[in-house]
C-alpha cells in the first residue's frame, strides 16, 4: 500500500476526481487507487467479509453467506485525509479496522499506516496499543499542564461553536486542524496531543473505526457529545460527533459539555 500511495501524494494524478464515493465525499484517483488495492489483497486471501469502505460503501468478498454467519466485517478509509494527500500536506493515513460483530465495540484489531512516515499504529482488543513494535499509551497531562488538542467543527456557525467551546479552549495550550482523523486519534493515543473534539455530524465511522480501538488500548477515552458511550452500527452510514482525549481530562470534557447543552 506505501509503496503504492506515497509516490503519488501531492501529485495531478492523485487528485482527478470521479464520481462521490458512498461515504459522502467526491472520490479522487488515490482514494479509487488504494481501495482497489485492499479489495485485490482480500480477493486473493480468499477471505469471507463484509467490507465497509470509504468509495464502494459495503461490498461483501467471497461467500456472502459465510461472511453474514461468522459476522465477519473489516471497516476502511483508504485514505483518511484525502484532500492533504492531493495537496501535499503530510498528514494522511490508510485506516483498517477488522470487526466481529456488528457493533463499534466488536473491533477486535485496527491499523492506521501513516502515509508519510510509514509508521504504523495498530492494536488487538485486551493487548495495548502500539506505534510500531513500541507499546504506546495517553498522557497523563492535567488542565495545569501545557495541553494540545485538535479541533473539528461544521462550517456551519463555526464561530457560535468556537465561543461555545471557549470554557474548554482556554484550557489548551494550541488548538490544531490537521485533517486526518485517524491520525489524530493515534496522536491522542501516544500522547502527542490530550483531546481531540470533533463536533461534525458527518464525522464517518469509517474515519475513526480503527484510531478508536487504538485509542481505547492506549486507555483513552471516547464519548459522545453527550458524555455517553457509544453502541454504533458498523455501517457505511454511520456518522457522529465525538469526543476523544486522556483520561484525566474526561471529567472536566463531560462537565463542560453538558454547561454548553449537549
Amino acid at each position: 500500500m506505501y509503496d503504492a500511495i506515497h509516490p503519488i501524494l501531492g501529485s495531478k494524478k492523485a487528485s482527478e476526481k470521479f464520481q462521490k464515493g458512498a461515504g459522502g465525499d467526491i472520490s479522487m484517483q488515490i482514494d479509487i487507487i488504494a481501495e482497489n488495492i485492499i479489495i485485490n489483497a482480500l480477493e486473493n486471501e480468499n477471505v469471507n467479509i463484509l467490507l465497509i469502505s470509504e468509495e464502494i460503501g459495503e461490498k461483501y468478498i467471497g461467500d456472502k453467506q459465510k461472511a453474514i454467519e461468522n459476522q465477519n466485517i473489516l471497516i476502511v478509509d483508504p485514505v483518511d485525509g484525502s484532500n492533504n494527500a492531493v495537496r501535499g500536506i503530510p498528514y494522511c493515513s490508510v485506516s483498517i479496522a477488522y470487526a466481529n460483530g456488528e457493533k463499534i465495540g466488536d473491533i477486535k484489531r485496527a491499523v492506521v499506516l501513516d502515509l508519510i512516515s510509514k509508521d504504523i499504529y495498530w492494536a488487538n482488543k485486551g493487548e495495548g496499543a502500539y506505534l510500531n513494535e513500541k507499546k504506546i499509551h495517553v498522557s497523563d497531562f492535567n488542565q495545569s499542564d501545557i495541553l494540545l488538542f485538535e479541533l473539528n467543527l461544521p462550517k456551519k456557525n463555526a464561530f457560535k461553536n468556537i465561543e461555545r467551546l471557549l470554557p474548554i479552549i482556554q484550557h489548551f495550550h494550541r488548538l490544531r486542524i490537521l485533517g486526518s482523523s485517524a491520525l489524530t486519534l493515534c496522536q491522542v493515543a501516544c500522547g502527542s496531543m490530550e483531546a481531540f473534539i470533533n463536533l461534525r455530524e458527518s464525522n464517518r465511522l469509517v474515519d475513526v473505526a480503527a484510531g478508536y480501538l487504538i485509542l481505547k488500548e492506549a486507555d483513552g477515552k471516547f464519548f459522545s457529545i453527550k458524555g455517553a458511550d457509544f453502541d454504533l452500527e458498523l455501517s457505511i452510514k454511520t456518522k457522529f460527533p465525538f469526543i476523544a482525549c486522556n483520561s484525566n481530562l474526561e471529567s472536566f470534557l463531560k462537565e463542560e459539555l453538558i454547561k454548553m447543552g449537549h
